[in-house]
C-alpha cells in the first residue's frame, strides 16, 4: 500500500515526520551508494540516511594511511562505473575515496548526513516502515515509507574484546579504526592483537616506522600470497572456480601457498583444516593476503606470540606464561554489524546482524525489506546485492505508484492510521 503524493496531503504531515515516496536507505557506504546509483538509473526516488558527515565514513575516518584495496580494482568496482584507467591495480585508500566521491556526484546521490537511525520497524496496521532518526543538531525525525534498504554493512561497529587487566595497562590502547600511521609509535614496543589482513598490515606499517611490533596469533589462519607469478591469487581463484569444484580449488590454493610462502607453522602460524574459500563462505573469515609481513616475521622484526591471558601495568602475560613489556596496544580485532541495535521486530536478520538466508539469496526479506552489503564477499558481493535489490525495487515501485481510482481513499486511510 503506497500513498500517492499530493500537495494537499503534504500539509497533514507534522514537521517531525517525512513521507518518503521511494525506498529509505540506511547507510551511505559503498553498499548504500551502489543501490542508490542503481535506483537513480531506473528513476526511483529514495531518501538516504547517514550518521556520519560524509559518505563511506569507514574509509574516510576509520582506516590507516597505508591501506590499499586488497583485491584488484576490477573486483571492487561499484555498478555502472569503472575505476579510472590510470589507477593502479590495487588503488590506495585515497584513490578509492575519490572514486566513491565521484560515484556519488555522477549519480546525484545526496545523503542526509548526521542522521543516526534510532529504530526502524514495520507497522503492520498501515503496511509501512517507520524509521526514527536523530540529527546532529539534536532534532528527531520519523521517516515513513513502503520500503527499507539496510545498507549499514558488516563493519558498522568496532569489536573491542574484554581482555583481563586491559583497563590497568597504563599505556596507549587503540582499536585499528583509530590507528593512522606507525610514525607515532617509532621506537615503541607495540602489541598488535589480531592477525587478519589489518593486523598483518599494521604490524608491517609499524616495522616500516621503526617500532617493535609483536603480533598475537591465537587461532589458525589462512595466509595466501597476494599474487602468484604476477597474477592476483583472488583472480586465479575466480578463474579456477569457473571450472573446478570449491574443494579442489581450496586444495590448489593451499598447495600454492605452501610452495610460495613455505611452512608457516615454523613461524607460529597454523593453517585451518577447512580450506580458505569454504571457510570464507561458511564463517566469513577472510584469508590473509600477504605482501611483506611474512618476510618481516622471518627476519625477526615482527614477533609472533600466542593469545593474551591478561594485561598488567606496562606488560602482557601470554597464554604460554611468558611476560612481555609493552608501550602500546593496537586492537586489530575487527568490526561487526549494528543492525540488531536498531531494526526492530524483524526475523530476517540473525542475532549477529546478518541475513539468515545465505548469499546469493539474502538480499530480500518480507514487507519491503532489503539488505545490501552483508554477503561476506566484499565489494563485489555488495554490488551484486545492490543490482538485484534495485531491479526488484524499481518493479514494485512502478507497480505501486500507478494511479488508481482508490488512491485518494487509500491515502486518507493511511494518514489517519499513522497520524
Amino acid at each position: 500500500m503506497v500513498l500517492q503524493h499530493s500537495d494537499r496531503m503534504d500539509s497533514l504531515f507534522s514537521p517531525q515526520t517525512s513521507w518518503v515516496s521511494g525506498p529509505i536507505i540506511v547507510g551511505a557506504g559503498p553498499s548504500g551508494l551502489a543501490v542508490a546509483a542503481s535506483l537513480r538509473e531506473q528513476g526511483v526516488p529514495f531518501t538516504m540516511l547517514e550518521r556520519a558527515d560524509c559518505i563511506a565514513s569507514l574509509w574516510q575516518k576509520r582506516t590507516y594511511d597505508r591501506l590499499k584495496l586488497h583485491l584488484p580494482k576490477q573486483f571492487c568496482e561499484l555498478p555502472r562505473m569503472a575505476f579510472p584507467a590510470h589507477y593502479p591495480e590495487y588503488p590506495t585508500r585515497r584513490q578509492f575515496i575519490d572514486y566513491l566521491e565521484d560515484y556519488a556526484a555522477a549519480f546525484d546521490i545526496n545523503p542526509l548526513f548526521g542522521h543516526t537511525v534510532l529504530s526502524a520497524r514495520y507497522d503492520e496496521t498501515s503496511g509501512l516502515w517507520r524509521v526514527r532518526a536523530s540529527s546532529s543538531a539534536g532534532a528527531e525525525m520519523e521517516y515513513i515509507g513502503s520500503w527499507l534498504v539496510v545498507a549499514t554493512g558488516e563493519n558498522a561497529e568496532s569489536v573491542v574484546p574484554d581482555i583481563p587487566g586491559i583497563d590497568g595497562f597504563g599505556g596507549e590502547v587503540v582499536h585499528v579504526a583509530d590507528y593512522k600511521s606507525g610514525e607515532a609509535y617509532r621506537g615503541k614496543r607495540v602489541l598488535v592483537v589480531g592477525c587478519g589482513n589489518s593486523g598483518m598490515e599494521v604490524s608491517l606499517d609499524l616495522c616500516d616506522h621503526g617500532a617493535r611490533p609483536a603480533m598475537v596469533v591465537r587461532d589458525a589462519v589462512h595466509v595466501l600470497p597476494r599474487e602468484v607469478l604476477g597474477k592476483s591469487t583472488f583472480e586465479l581463484a575466480v578463474l579456477l572456480m569457473a571450472w573446478l569444484p570449491l574443494w579442489l580449488v581450496d586444495k590448489i590454493l593451499v598447495l600454492l601457498a605452501w610452495l610460495v610462502l613455505g611452512n608457516l607453522a615454523k613461524l607460529g602460524i597454523r593453517r585451518p583444516a577447512t580450506g580458505p574459500l569454504e571457510l570464507k563462505n561458511t564463517t566469513g573469515r577472510t584469508p590473509v593476503l600477504d605482501y611483506g609481513a611474512l618476510a618481516r616475521i622471518r627476519s625477526g622484526e615482527i614477533t609472533v606470540v600466542p593469545g593474551v591471558a591478561r594485561f598488567g601495568k606496562g606488560f602482557a602475560e601470554l597464554a604460554d606464561g611468558r611476560v612481555i613489556a609493552l608501550d602500546a596496544v593496537v586492537l586489530a580485532t575487527g568490526y561487526r554489524s549494528n543492525v540488531p541495535q536498531w531494526l526492530q521486530g524483524n526475523d530476517f536478520f540473525n542475532k549477529d546482524g546478518y541475513p539468515k538466508t545465505a548469499f546469493p539469496n539474502g538480499w530480500k526479506g518480507e514487507s519491503g525489506l532489503y539488505a545490501v552489503g552483508f554477503t561476506r564477499r566484499g565489494l563485489s558481493g555488495a554490488s551484486a546485492d545492490a543490482i538485484r535489490a534495485a531491479k526488484d525495487l524499481a518493479r514494485v515501485w512502478k507497480e505501486a505508484t500507478k494511479p488508481t481510482k482508490k488512491s485518494t481513499a487509500c491515502h486518507r486511510r493511511c494518514i489517519s492510521v499513522i497520524f
